[in-house]
């Protein structure tokens, strides 16, 4: 029977009379026994459990080595130094010394950290202009409103890049060397290009087109932020490949973190030359630090990260241990409604007064 056509009242609502609306498909409804669950729950408990298994080892199996060097040592001048916003423009170097017991092997990637600096906050994620930061001519000189207060100077002239993001942008630089036993200190090479995200580097960050003219006189007519030393187009003044937006530190900054404590990345080990082929070797070394990024406003610590990756990424235990935990809990599970099963009985008879 089909639709009633011409009518109006709930007959004309009704819907047709077929299998798939009249809910007559066949359908497969599982018996779900104790012979099928139970089995089940194991199964999924011994699935979780070699899996937490082999992701602990695999976290483990990298090394890592923060130091927080805020006030630490002769830094803590310059921690003092950076606390009245007026010496702020004021160049302040500071050198911290550690060790390294055992020797990272491979590929050593170097972070600097930032704790309590909440680059999630809403106003301050949307504190920029992404068609500046392509490339755009238009917006190159009239910046987004997104950007306020930091669109302009106080002449009137263009901010390049605009916004939040950038004027906060991280500004420590970092130098390490190598003490070793019997040999002159030896500078660590880090590999300071090629560090990004592909996408970021060739779709998301583009310089303006120069038509045959230097990357100064493109941003000519626009300012540096106000908390930078140089202008953007010179932040880099050892390869003239990596200025303006394409700077690989500036794309890095200008990707946020989604929590308040997080490590960004600043170089990678180059194993090119001796002692460093075969990672970093065990011994003392020291940090020279160019100390300008400040941290007493918002509470906040700086620290630099040493660590080795593999195919799982760093040292991060959560998902190891949630693989454990679900383990457990299922397996936890199963032996109470295997006990529960032995009980009463499959038909439920024992539970009859």
């Amino acid at each position: 029977m089909g639709r009633v056509k011409g009518k109006s009242g709930p007959l004309a609502r009704r819907p047709d009379n077929s299998a798939f609306k009249q809910q007559r498909l066949p359908a497969w409804s599982p018996m779900l026994t104790a012979n099928t669950v139970l089995p089940f729950f194991y199964f999924m408990a011994l699935i979780c459990m070699l899996l937490g298994v082999w992701l602990l080892l695999t976290v483990q199996s990298t090394q890592e080595m923060k130091l927080d060097y805020t006030d630490a040592s002769t830094c803590n001048k310059c921690f003092e130094k950076r606390k009245n916003v007026s010496n702020a423009g004021e160049s302040c170097s500071c050198t911290v010394v550690f060790s390294i017991e055992r020797p990272f092997k491979g590929d050593v990637f170097f972070y600097y950290g930032l704790k309590n600096f909440h680059q999630n906050l809403r106003r301050y994620m949307d504190s920029r202009d992404d068609g500046q930061m392509v490339g755009r001519k238009k917006n190159l000189k009239n910046p987004s409103s997104y950007c306020e207060p930091f669109t302009r100077d106080q002449n009137g002239l263009p901010i390049a890049p605009c916004g939040a993001v950038a004027n906060s942008i991280f500004n420590d630089s970092f130098t390490l060397t190598y003490h070793g036993s019997n040999q002159d200190p030896v500078r660590v090479p880090l590999l300071r290009r090629g560090i990004t995200w592909y996408t970021d580097k060739n779709v998301k960050f583009r310089n303006p087109r120069m038509d045959n003219l230097s990357l100064a006189q493109v941003f000519d007519g626009t300012v540096k932020p106000l908390y930078w030393h140089k202008p953007v187009y010179e932040l880099d003044p050892i390869d003239p490949t990596n200025n303006g937006f394409i700077n690989d530190d500036l794309i890095i900054w200008m990707r946020e973190a989604a929590f308040p404590n997080f490590k960004k990345l600043y170089g990678v080990l180059h194993r090119a030359n001796k002692p460093f082929t075969q990672g970093l070797p065990a011994g003392s070394y020291s940090i020279d630090i160019s100390y300008n990024f400040p941290v007493q406003y918002f509470r906040g610590r700086k620290e630099v990260v040493l660590t080795t990756l593999t195919w799982f990424g760093g040292q991060n235990h959560f998902l190891p241990i949630a693989y454990l935990v679900t383990s457990s809990l299922i397996l936890l599970i199963a032996v109470i409604l295997t006990v529960v099963w032995c009980k009463f009985g499959k038909n439920g008879k024992n539970m009859e007064e």
